[in-house]
């Protein structure tokens, strides 16, 4: 099968230019938007597809080991934590992801929770609803101008809180894992150690780190402790970075509101019952996960899905992978100068296969006019003098051959 006839399964809702973009690739499309988590690894069967595209569907090893042709996984979206990556990987399945693309849509929203917080806009519109008038109650908001608003995780969403922050008239504070105090300064953002330092010196706190094992409970009784009295937490990530029940318990004694787009534990189906002690709780002002759900961010990811597949399927090469290795587990580089004949590069496998060694990457240059190339094969292991002297004499198209070690000394 060539790449003009990629076939595509779209396993979940997904903008209309964007399998318009896809078709006009000449891909074939099947596209399945109500499709569930259960009944992926049927699907993935039935059409076996060479790219799947998801959403928030969960995608298993399961359904991963149904589709015997796919290579790569598109989540349109930033998070990867609904899809199996070790499975993936290990069935040498490509992951990528469309980071950024909905950075605006998330900061719009966490402004909102800010502002539900602060206002109390949901309670008011309860208690107009049931014909309730209680001016005087809610006559106590704080106000925004002149707090500080914290934000753990200063990546492109964070940054997005932080200019709107800087037009409401807050200060901001923030930790990331790659802020310097260089950066923060060129910013005008105030420098934080850790996260707990963001939690102390701030009014308002918002919640942006990818969901991971080092981030799980993040936002932990410690840190809660570490909060000011009747400040607000923001959090748009993962609901997995909450420790619920201690945010529940800080709610109750410091006067805690929190704003939270995501939970734990929530639906695997976009409609259905949905029971959170965090939810119901007074002071809690919740949203369905939908952070990234404007159109305009879902027409920008779905722009970013037909570059990712366009590359694909051209190059080979896949944007914003994050399942491929940083670095091998290669020792040494074999590098074979030989004329571009058949058959060269045969001979030199057969000789390390031969001696046990593994073939880890390999980058084939070819010189202009195209009657000789370099080969630069990374290797787990060193061959031996007299395996490197059978790939120098074992092919008449070798013209050299070089060793080198990855710490850069030579043979």
């Amino acid at each position: 099968m060539s790449w003009t006839e990629m076939k595509i399964l779209i396993a979940d809702k997904f903008e209309k230019v964007g399998v318009d973009g896809l078709n006009e690739l000449g891909c074939a499309v099947v596209s399945l938007p109500d499709l569930t988590a259960e009944a992926l690894p049927v699907a993935l069967k039935e059409h076996d597809p060479n790219v799947l595209i998801v959403r928030g569907t969960k995608v298993t090893g399961e359904a991963l080991r149904s589709g015997t042709s796919l290579s790569l996984v598109i989540r349109a979206g930033a998070g990867i934590d609904t899809i199996d990556v070790n499975a993936a990987s290990d069935l040498g399945v490509f992951v990528s992801n469309c980071p950024g693309k909905n950075s605006v849509a998330v900061a719009e929203l966490v402004l909102g929770l800010v502002l539900a917080c602060d206002r109390r806009i949901p309670d008011q519109v309860a208690d107009l609803r049931a014909g309730r008038w209680n001016k005087a109650e809610y006559s106590k908001a704080r106000g925004l101008h002149g707090r500080t608003l914290g934000i753990v995780g200063l990546g492109q969403i964070g940054r997005e809180i932080a200019s709107r922050a800087a037009a409401f008239g807050m200060y901001v504070a923030a930790w990331s894992r790659n802020l310097t105090l260089a950066e923060a300064e060129r910013l005008d953002i105030r420098y934080c150690q850790t996260p707990l330092e963001v939690a102390r010196v701030s009014d308002v706190v918002s919640i942006n780190v990818a969901a991971n094992a080092e981030t799980r409970n993040l936002v932990s009784e410690e840190f809660l402790e570490a909060m000011k009295p009747g400040a607000y937490l923001i959090n748009t990530s993962r609901g997995t970075v909450i420790d619920e029940p201690a945010l529940l318990q800080a709610i109750r004694a410091k006067g805690l509101r929190v704003g939270l787009d995501v939970f734990q534990n929530e639906p695997a189906t976009p409609s259905g019952t949905f029971e959170s002690a965090i939810a119901r709780a007074p002071g809690a002002y919740g949203t369905h996960h939908i952070g990234a759900s404007t159109e305009q961010a879902q027409v920008a990811i779905a722009h970013e899905v037909i570059r990712i597949v366009q590359e694909y399927q051209q190059s080979g090469v896949v944007p914003n992978c994050v399942n491929r290795l940083a670095r091998s587990s290669a020792s040494h580089i074999l590098a074979v100068r030989h004329r571009n004949r058949p058959g060269v590069l045969a001979d030199v496998f057969r000789i390390l296969a031969d001696r046990a060694i593994n073939v880890e990457e390999v980058e084939n240059i070819i010189y202009h006019g195209a009657h000789a190339t370099l080969a630069r094969i990374h290797l787990d292991g060193r061959p031996d003098a007299a395996a490197l002297e059978a790939i120098r004499k074992g092919n008449e198209h070798v013209i050299s051959v070089e060793l080198t070690a990855i710490d850069g000394r030579g043979w």
